[in-house]
Protein backbone atom coordinates (compact mmCIF):
# COMPACT_ATOMS: atom_id res chain seq x y z
CA UNK A 1 0.00 0.00 0.00
CA UNK A 2 1.54 3.43 -1.11
CA UNK A 3 1.29 5.64 1.57
CA UNK A 4 -0.07 9.73 1.13
CA UNK A 5 3.63 11.11 0.83
CA UNK A 6 4.61 7.90 -1.67
CA UNK A 7 1.89 8.57 -3.74
CA UNK A 8 2.27 12.38 -4.42
CA UNK A 9 5.77 11.31 -5.22
CA UNK A 10 4.84 8.55 -7.37
CA UNK A 11 2.36 11.40 -9.63
CA UNK A 12 5.43 13.57 -9.80
CA UNK A 13 7.13 10.57 -11.45
CA UNK A 14 4.50 9.43 -13.92
CA UNK A 15 3.02 6.65 -11.90
CA UNK A 16 -0.92 8.37 -12.45
CA UNK A 17 -3.30 7.53 -14.70
CA UNK A 18 -1.17 7.38 -17.75
CA UNK A 19 0.57 4.14 -18.79
CA UNK A 20 2.69 6.25 -20.58
CA UNK A 21 4.48 9.69 -18.96
CA UNK A 22 3.69 13.03 -21.04
CA UNK A 23 6.39 13.71 -23.66
CA UNK A 24 7.34 9.93 -24.04
CA UNK A 25 6.46 7.79 -26.76
CA UNK A 26 6.83 4.10 -27.85
CA UNK A 27 9.12 4.50 -30.91
CA UNK A 28 7.51 0.85 -31.82
CA UNK A 29 4.19 2.76 -32.17
CA UNK A 30 5.24 6.28 -33.53
CA UNK A 31 8.54 5.56 -35.01
CA UNK A 32 9.72 9.11 -33.69
CA UNK A 33 10.91 9.19 -30.19
CA UNK A 34 9.76 12.30 -28.32
CA UNK A 35 11.72 13.80 -26.04
CA UNK A 36 11.70 13.34 -22.01
CA UNK A 37 12.02 16.34 -20.26
CA UNK A 38 13.90 16.05 -17.11
CA UNK A 39 13.52 19.39 -15.60
CA UNK A 40 11.70 17.98 -12.28
CA UNK A 41 14.02 18.64 -9.77
CA UNK A 42 14.22 16.14 -6.67
CA UNK A 43 15.47 16.74 -3.27
CA UNK A 44 19.43 17.76 -3.24
CA UNK A 45 21.33 14.41 -2.85
CA UNK A 46 21.79 12.41 -0.02
CA UNK A 47 24.29 10.89 0.88
CA UNK A 48 23.76 7.13 1.14
CA UNK A 49 23.79 5.25 4.41
CA UNK A 50 25.95 2.60 5.99
CA UNK A 51 27.11 0.10 2.93
CA UNK A 52 26.40 -3.65 2.71
CA UNK A 53 29.17 -6.14 1.68
CA UNK A 54 28.13 -9.51 1.00
CA UNK A 55 29.69 -12.78 -0.69
CA UNK A 56 28.35 -13.26 -3.99
CA UNK A 57 30.71 -15.88 -6.68
CA UNK A 58 34.23 -14.60 -6.42
CA UNK A 59 33.80 -11.45 -5.09
CA UNK A 60 32.71 -9.75 -1.75
CA UNK A 61 30.38 -6.71 -3.05
CA UNK A 62 29.59 -3.77 -1.57
CA UNK A 63 26.48 -2.29 -2.12
CA UNK A 64 23.68 0.40 -0.89
CA UNK A 65 20.53 -0.65 -0.23
CA UNK A 66 17.02 1.84 0.33
CA UNK A 67 13.38 0.99 0.71
CA UNK A 68 11.60 -1.37 2.08
CA UNK A 69 12.96 -5.05 2.20
CA UNK A 70 10.41 -6.77 0.77
CA UNK A 71 9.33 -4.40 -2.14
CA UNK A 72 9.76 -5.27 -5.76
CA UNK A 73 13.96 -5.36 -6.13
CA UNK A 74 15.43 -2.64 -8.54
CA UNK A 75 18.91 -3.08 -9.45
CA UNK A 76 21.32 -0.27 -10.59
CA UNK A 77 24.26 -0.47 -12.17
CA UNK A 78 27.20 2.21 -12.23
CA UNK A 79 29.49 2.62 -15.05
CA UNK A 80 33.20 4.17 -15.52
CA UNK A 81 34.36 6.34 -14.90
CA UNK A 82 31.92 6.59 -11.69
CA UNK A 83 30.55 4.86 -8.97
CA UNK A 84 27.27 3.92 -6.49
CA UNK A 85 26.71 8.01 -6.02
CA UNK A 86 25.22 7.98 -9.71
CA UNK A 87 22.10 7.29 -8.36
CA UNK A 88 22.10 9.16 -5.22
CA UNK A 89 19.31 11.11 -6.26
CA UNK A 90 17.65 8.07 -8.26
CA UNK A 91 17.80 5.26 -5.01
CA UNK A 92 15.30 7.60 -2.55
CA UNK A 93 12.46 8.04 -5.49
CA UNK A 94 12.49 4.57 -6.41
CA UNK A 95 12.51 4.00 -2.48
CA UNK A 96 9.30 6.05 -1.57
CA UNK A 97 7.61 4.36 -5.12
CA UNK A 98 8.07 0.95 -2.95
CA UNK A 99 11.00 -0.44 -4.69
CA UNK A 100 14.02 -2.09 -2.62
CA UNK A 101 16.71 -0.50 -4.34
CA UNK A 102 20.56 -2.41 -4.77
CA UNK A 103 23.53 -0.23 -6.28
CA UNK A 104 26.06 -2.36 -6.49
CA UNK A 105 29.67 -1.38 -6.76
CA UNK A 106 31.03 -3.26 -9.92
CA UNK A 107 34.57 -5.49 -9.08
CA UNK A 108 37.32 -3.69 -9.12
CA UNK A 109 35.22 -0.23 -7.65
CA UNK A 110 34.88 1.15 -3.84
CA UNK A 111 34.30 -1.72 -1.32
CA UNK A 112 34.07 -4.48 -3.67
CA UNK A 113 36.90 -7.01 -3.85
CA UNK A 114 38.38 -10.09 -4.70
CA UNK A 115 37.33 -13.03 -2.56
CA UNK A 116 40.90 -14.21 -3.50
CA UNK A 117 43.98 -12.63 -3.98
CA UNK A 118 44.87 -15.40 -7.11
CA UNK A 119 41.56 -14.68 -8.63
CA UNK A 120 42.40 -13.26 -12.52
CA UNK A 121 41.51 -9.64 -12.27
CA UNK A 122 39.10 -9.85 -15.60
CA UNK A 123 36.83 -7.40 -16.93
CA UNK A 124 35.49 -8.91 -19.69
CA UNK A 125 31.57 -8.62 -20.07
CA UNK A 126 29.98 -11.86 -19.63
CA UNK A 127 32.57 -11.94 -15.88
CA UNK A 128 31.01 -8.71 -14.71
CA UNK A 129 27.61 -9.71 -15.89
CA UNK A 130 27.62 -13.05 -13.99
CA UNK A 131 28.47 -10.58 -10.88
CA UNK A 132 25.34 -9.32 -10.58
CA UNK A 133 23.75 -12.78 -11.20
CA UNK A 134 25.76 -14.16 -8.20
CA UNK A 135 24.56 -10.91 -6.12
CA UNK A 136 20.74 -11.70 -6.94
CA UNK A 137 21.74 -15.21 -5.73
CA UNK A 138 23.55 -14.33 -2.23
CA UNK A 139 20.75 -11.95 -1.68
CA UNK A 140 17.58 -14.11 -2.67
CA UNK A 141 16.36 -12.24 -5.07
CA UNK A 142 14.47 -14.27 -7.89
CA UNK A 143 13.90 -11.14 -10.25
CA UNK A 144 14.72 -7.34 -10.55
CA UNK A 145 14.14 -4.60 -12.83
CA UNK A 146 18.08 -3.98 -14.09
CA UNK A 147 18.54 -0.45 -14.55
CA UNK A 148 22.25 0.89 -15.95
CA UNK A 149 24.32 3.25 -17.89
CA UNK A 150 27.52 2.89 -19.71
CA UNK A 151 29.19 -0.27 -18.17
CA UNK A 152 26.20 -0.89 -16.47
CA UNK A 153 24.06 -1.28 -19.00
CA UNK A 154 25.86 -3.28 -20.71
CA UNK A 155 26.57 -5.56 -17.93
CA UNK A 156 22.03 -5.24 -17.32
CA UNK A 157 21.44 -6.25 -20.97
CA UNK A 158 23.81 -9.28 -21.15
CA UNK A 159 21.71 -10.17 -18.02
CA UNK A 160 18.41 -9.76 -19.41
CA UNK A 161 19.55 -11.85 -22.81
CA UNK A 162 21.38 -14.75 -21.11
CA UNK A 163 19.05 -15.15 -18.14
CA UNK A 164 16.10 -13.45 -18.55
CA UNK A 165 14.36 -15.02 -15.69
CA UNK A 166 16.27 -13.62 -13.63
CA UNK A 167 14.66 -9.77 -15.02
CA UNK A 168 11.53 -8.07 -14.10
CA UNK A 169 11.97 -5.62 -17.03
CA UNK A 170 15.31 -3.39 -18.27
CA UNK A 171 16.15 0.58 -18.26
CA UNK A 172 19.67 0.77 -20.69
CA UNK A 173 21.13 4.24 -21.55
CA UNK A 174 22.41 4.02 -24.83
CA UNK A 175 20.59 0.83 -25.73
CA UNK A 176 22.34 -2.54 -26.51
CA UNK A 177 25.83 -1.92 -25.64
CA UNK A 178 27.12 -5.83 -25.79
CA UNK A 179 30.38 -5.93 -26.99
CA UNK A 180 31.17 -7.56 -30.34
CA UNK A 181 34.72 -8.13 -30.19
CA UNK A 182 35.21 -9.45 -33.93
CA UNK A 183 33.65 -5.71 -34.64
CA UNK A 184 35.78 -3.87 -32.36
CA UNK A 185 38.83 -4.56 -35.37
CA UNK A 186 36.97 -2.17 -37.32
CA UNK A 187 37.71 1.72 -37.12
CA UNK A 188 35.26 4.72 -36.89
CA UNK A 189 35.47 7.81 -38.08
CA UNK A 190 37.87 9.85 -36.85
CA UNK A 191 35.69 12.25 -35.06
CA UNK A 192 34.34 9.32 -33.30
CA UNK A 193 37.80 7.73 -32.32
CA UNK A 194 38.65 10.77 -30.53
CA UNK A 195 35.87 10.49 -28.54
CA UNK A 196 37.21 7.09 -27.47
CA UNK A 197 40.99 8.62 -26.40
CA UNK A 198 41.12 7.06 -22.91
CA UNK A 199 40.24 3.63 -24.50
CA UNK A 200 43.51 3.97 -26.53
CA UNK A 201 45.54 5.53 -23.15
CA UNK A 202 44.35 2.00 -21.39
CA UNK A 203 45.70 -0.17 -24.50
CA UNK A 204 49.67 1.21 -23.41
CA UNK A 205 51.68 0.64 -20.62
CA UNK A 206 51.92 4.37 -20.28
CA UNK A 207 48.15 4.47 -19.91
CA UNK A 208 47.92 1.79 -17.18
CA UNK A 209 50.97 3.61 -15.35
CA UNK A 210 48.90 6.64 -15.46
CA UNK A 211 46.14 5.52 -13.99
CA UNK A 212 47.76 3.88 -11.24
CA UNK A 213 49.05 7.07 -9.92
CA UNK A 214 46.37 8.53 -7.57
CA UNK A 215 46.72 12.00 -8.78
CA UNK A 216 46.72 11.28 -12.82
CA UNK A 217 43.84 9.21 -11.95
CA UNK A 218 41.61 11.73 -10.58
CA UNK A 219 42.62 14.26 -13.30
CA UNK A 220 41.67 11.57 -15.83
CA UNK A 221 38.48 10.57 -14.65
CA UNK A 222 37.27 13.85 -13.96
CA UNK A 223 38.48 14.79 -17.80
CA UNK A 224 35.64 12.43 -19.06
CA UNK A 225 32.92 13.57 -16.69
CA UNK A 226 33.94 16.88 -18.22
CA UNK A 227 33.95 15.77 -21.69
CA UNK A 228 31.06 13.26 -21.39
CA UNK A 229 29.17 15.68 -19.99
CA UNK A 230 28.95 18.76 -21.23
CA UNK A 231 26.35 20.93 -19.58
CA UNK A 232 26.21 18.83 -15.78
CA UNK A 233 28.14 21.52 -12.89
CA UNK A 234 29.45 19.11 -10.82
CA UNK A 235 31.28 20.01 -8.01
CA UNK A 236 34.32 19.31 -6.41
CA UNK A 237 32.96 17.37 -3.05
CA UNK A 238 30.60 15.45 -6.19
CA UNK A 239 33.47 14.86 -7.70
CA UNK A 240 35.45 13.33 -4.88
CA UNK A 241 32.68 11.16 -3.54
CA UNK A 242 32.69 9.06 -6.56
CA UNK A 243 36.32 9.45 -6.95
CA UNK A 244 36.95 7.53 -3.35
CA UNK A 245 35.96 4.74 -5.47
CA UNK A 246 39.02 5.04 -7.67
CA UNK A 247 40.93 3.30 -4.57
CA UNK A 248 40.45 0.38 -5.09
CA UNK A 249 43.13 -1.91 -5.19
CA UNK A 250 42.60 -3.56 -8.51
CA UNK A 251 40.76 -0.31 -10.25
CA UNK A 252 43.68 -0.02 -12.63
CA UNK A 253 44.00 -3.57 -13.60
CA UNK A 254 40.04 -3.81 -14.01
CA UNK A 255 39.41 -0.90 -15.87
CA UNK A 256 42.78 -1.33 -18.46
CA UNK A 257 41.56 -5.24 -18.92
CA UNK A 258 37.84 -4.23 -19.92
CA UNK A 259 39.02 -1.66 -22.31
CA UNK A 260 41.77 -4.04 -23.84
CA UNK A 261 39.78 -6.80 -23.88
CA UNK A 262 37.03 -4.53 -25.99
CA UNK A 263 39.70 -4.02 -28.42
CA UNK A 264 40.71 -7.70 -28.65
CA UNK A 265 44.14 -7.15 -27.34
CA UNK A 266 43.60 -8.99 -23.76
CA UNK A 267 42.29 -12.69 -23.26
CA UNK A 268 39.39 -14.08 -21.50
CA UNK A 269 39.06 -16.61 -19.12
CA UNK A 270 38.22 -20.02 -20.98
CA UNK A 271 35.50 -20.26 -17.85
CA UNK A 272 33.92 -17.46 -19.82
CA UNK A 273 34.08 -18.63 -23.04
CA UNK A 274 30.14 -20.40 -23.79
CA UNK A 275 28.74 -16.92 -22.61
CA UNK A 276 30.68 -14.69 -24.95
CA UNK A 277 30.40 -17.60 -27.73
CA UNK A 278 26.29 -16.62 -27.14
CA UNK A 279 26.86 -13.20 -27.47
CA UNK A 280 28.54 -12.73 -30.20
CA UNK A 281 25.95 -13.96 -31.93
CA UNK A 282 24.04 -10.51 -30.83
CA UNK A 283 21.21 -12.58 -28.76
CA UNK A 284 18.12 -10.26 -28.59
CA UNK A 285 16.04 -9.18 -25.26
CA UNK A 286 12.51 -9.85 -24.90
CA UNK A 287 12.02 -8.45 -21.33
CA UNK A 288 10.22 -4.83 -21.18
CA UNK A 289 12.46 -2.68 -21.65
CA UNK A 290 12.89 1.43 -21.65
CA UNK A 291 15.85 2.82 -23.55
CA UNK A 292 17.42 5.83 -22.99
CA UNK A 293 19.87 8.58 -25.65
CA UNK A 294 21.31 11.29 -23.84
CA UNK A 295 20.58 14.23 -25.79
CA UNK A 296 24.66 15.50 -25.09
CA UNK A 297 26.14 12.12 -24.58
CA UNK A 298 29.37 12.53 -27.00
CA UNK A 299 29.46 8.48 -27.38
CA UNK A 300 26.08 8.32 -28.94
CA UNK A 301 25.86 8.22 -32.87
CA UNK A 302 22.37 9.15 -32.82
CA UNK A 303 20.08 9.55 -29.85
CA UNK A 304 16.83 7.83 -32.09
CA UNK A 305 17.43 4.70 -30.78
CA UNK A 306 16.82 2.75 -34.49
CA UNK A 307 20.33 1.52 -34.82
CA UNK A 308 20.12 -0.79 -31.89
CA UNK A 309 15.73 -0.84 -31.89
CA UNK A 310 16.01 -4.65 -33.48
CA UNK A 311 17.55 -6.32 -30.84
CA UNK A 312 14.80 -5.54 -28.14
CA UNK A 313 11.77 -7.91 -29.31
CA UNK A 314 9.17 -7.51 -25.73
CA UNK A 315 7.55 -4.02 -24.93
CA UNK A 316 9.82 -1.50 -25.35
CA UNK A 317 9.76 1.83 -25.24
CA UNK A 318 12.47 4.74 -26.37
CA UNK A 319 13.02 8.23 -24.86
CA UNK A 320 15.33 11.17 -25.06
CA UNK A 321 17.03 12.79 -22.44
CA UNK A 322 17.45 16.32 -23.66
CA UNK A 323 20.05 18.43 -22.32
CA UNK A 324 21.36 15.27 -20.25
CA UNK A 325 25.06 13.79 -20.79
CA UNK A 326 26.59 10.96 -20.41
CA UNK A 327 25.56 9.94 -16.24
CA UNK A 328 21.84 9.90 -17.50
CA UNK A 329 21.45 8.93 -13.65
CA UNK A 330 22.65 11.87 -11.67
CA UNK A 331 21.96 14.12 -14.29
CA UNK A 332 18.30 13.87 -14.37
CA UNK A 333 17.71 11.51 -11.64
CA UNK A 334 13.23 11.82 -12.23
CA UNK A 335 13.19 10.83 -15.70
CA UNK A 336 15.67 8.18 -14.54
CA UNK A 337 13.43 6.71 -11.94
CA UNK A 338 9.92 7.19 -14.06
CA UNK A 339 12.12 4.85 -16.71
CA UNK A 340 12.52 2.31 -14.27
CA UNK A 341 8.66 2.69 -12.36
CA UNK A 342 7.03 2.57 -16.31
CA UNK A 343 9.64 -0.32 -17.46
CA UNK A 344 8.32 -2.18 -14.83
CA UNK A 345 4.63 -1.84 -16.12
CA UNK A 346 4.95 -2.01 -19.62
Amino acid sequence: MINRRTFSKAVGLGLGAAAVPTGAVADDRSGHPAAVDPAEVPAPARPFGRLKQVRAGVLDIGYAEAGPAHGPVAVCLHGWPYDIHSYVDVAPLLAEAGYRVIVPYLRGHGTTTFRSPTEVRNAQQSAVALDIVALLDALGIRRAVLAGFDWGSRTAGIVAALWPERVRALVSVGGYLVTDVRAQQNPLPPKAEHTWWYQYYFATDRGRRGLENPQYRRELCRAVWAEASPTWAFDDATFERTAAAFDNPDYAAIVTHNYRWRLGLAAGEPRYDRYEQRLADRPTIGVPTITLDPGLDPFLASTDGLGYRRFFTGAYEHRVLDGVGHNAPQEAPAAFARAVLDADRL
